[in-house]
């Protein structure tokens, strides 16, 4: 079937079942023009708060799609690929969590959003890359575990007096953006506002011009009297930009900046997910309600 022809479906079928789209800005270019709202993680979650809709049909990962169902357990969410997960979600365990809560037990849990439910039920307050600088300092206790992104919590120890006993994940999109592909960069652009993810190693956000998460490093863009930009994250924001913007230059900080789960949401799997209402993403409630707690404690930094 044609793009157009599963685009229309989609649409009838999305006004059949009172469902919204959600999509990450890192999914396909199609997907993101049938999405009802386009964003990142925090800005993602908010929406599916705010959503009236009954169905949330979640074009993203995982962990995102959890969330959704976290925070709006009275919603179906259907995550179109089942598979569709995250490689750093996955480097933090419950089990791993509770030892290393057992060996610093001073310490107040702040999970990246980027995380299981199970994991998120084990921790104080979640954040997102957006918010993780206030998340942190907002905490009463001197100790932080900071799970599972070592990168974000190296850049969220510059800008707090806490001690953060960091975890070694990290995300691989991020990891493949080197310091060698921004002195090449630089050197071919030197005009060029270099605007990085947080996610990214310490050694390339020396380069950076501004830090930012992905719907900052968007927002920079809109604000900036500049031209030409090096862009430091998933390189889909890179077209995004570029059709934005087209009276300006927008350059990938690497090629390698690919994020393969995300690419798995295709128009088929959603029409698929709308037709069948597959796959729909179950919490347990034990675990739920206490992931909700550390949801909930983030959406209400981030409110404030």
């Amino acid at each position: 079937m044609e793009n157009k022809l599963i685009i229309e479906e989609i649409k009838k079928l999305k006004i059949e079942r009172n469902a919204v789209i959600l999509s990450h800005f890192y999914t396909r270019s199609e997907v993101q023009e049938v999405a009802d709202f386009i964003g990142d993680s925090l800005s993602l979650c908010k929406a599916a708060v705010n959503s009236k809709a009954d169905v949330i049909v979640f074009a993203g990962v995982h962990f995102m799609a959890e969330s959704a169902a976290i925070i709006s357990p009275q919603k179906t969410v259907l995550l179109p690929v089942p598979d569709a997960g995250c490689p750093m979600a996955d480097m933090v365990t419950a089990d791993s969590l509770r030892a290393a809560k057992e060996k610093h037990p001073e310490a107040s849990v702040v999970c990246y959003v980027n995380s299981s439910a199970a994991v998120k039920a084990e921790s104080d307050i979640c954040c997102t890359s957006a918010n993780a600088i206030n998340v942190v300092n907002s905490i009463e206790d001197r100790e932080i575990i900071f799970i599972p992104d070592k990168n974000l919590g190296t850049f969220v120890s510059l800008h707090t007096d806490k001690k953060i006993h960091l975890w070694n994940g990290f995300c691989h999109v991020h990891e493949n953006i080197r310091d060698e592909n921004m002195q090449e960069l630089k050197k071919l652009h030197p005009d060029a506002k270099f605007l990085a993810h947080p996610e990214c190693r310490p050694e390339v956000l020396e380069f950076a011009d501004r830090i930012l998460s992905t719907s900052g490093i968007v927002k920079e863009v809109e604000g900036s009297g500049s031209t030409e930009f090096i862009i430091g994250t998933e390189r889909e924001i890179v077209r995004i930009l570029k059709k934005k913007y087209p009276d300006k230059k927008f350059y990938p900080a690497s090629e390698k900046a690919f994020c393969y789960n995300m690419k798995k949401i295709t128009l088929e799997a959603i029409l698929n997910s709308l037709q069948n209402m597959e796959y729909e993403i179950h919490v347990p409630d034990n675990i739920r309600v206490k992931a909700r707690k550390a949801l909930d404690r983030m959406l209400e930094i981030s409110r404030s």
